[in-house]
């Protein structure tokens, strides 16, 4: 459930998505506030879930992962066990750089990461193999045509 955010938490929550490595007292000097309260903002958003994560973006391919790939998986049983044993496959992969469950007619996609085709099919075999996949489907992005972009916040009406 979305907590209540001000119109303050909404600035600092726009300008932290644009840019996290902000130090605090700018995004006071953003904001309108002491540095003091502006902390006490920001530490609150992270305690509250809000802010789950400040990370650095990485590009893949300046990173060496040239390849990017979408890959759509159905398992092949729908039963407790088989979802555990696919999510724990997943996670112990790091090649996995994200995975969400899906409904349709896959049941996850997944975003895969590789230095060259052999490291590709490993994940691959393995997604089947440890993980219980009974259909792979992959996609390769050719390129990027809109970065992962800020929530589009407002306030409440």
């Amino acid at each position: 459930m979305a907590i209540s955010l001000d119109l303050i938490d909404l600035e600092l929550l726009e300008a932290l998505q644009l840019d996290a490595d902000r130090s605090n007292v700018e995004l006071a000097r953003l904001v309108g506030l002491s540095p003091a309260a502006t902390l006490n903002r920001v530490r609150r958003l992270k305690q509250s879930g809000v802010i789950s994560h400040i990370v650095a973006r990485l590009d893949p391919t300046l990173a060496g992962f040239p390849l990017h790939v979408y890959v759509t998986v159905s398992i092949q049983s729908h039963d407790d066990a088989s979802h555990r044993r696919f999510q724990d496959a997943v996670l112990g992969m790091p090649e996995v750089i994200s995975a969400d469950w899906v409904s349709g007619e896959i049941d996850a996609i997944l975003i895969v990461v590789a230095r060259e085709i052999a490291e590709l099919q490993r994940v691959l075999i393995r997604l089947s193999t440890r993980g219980g996949a009974g259909r792979v489907t992959t996609m390769l992005r050719l390129q990027e045509l809109k970065p992962v972009s800020p929530l589009p916040l407002a306030l409440s009406e």
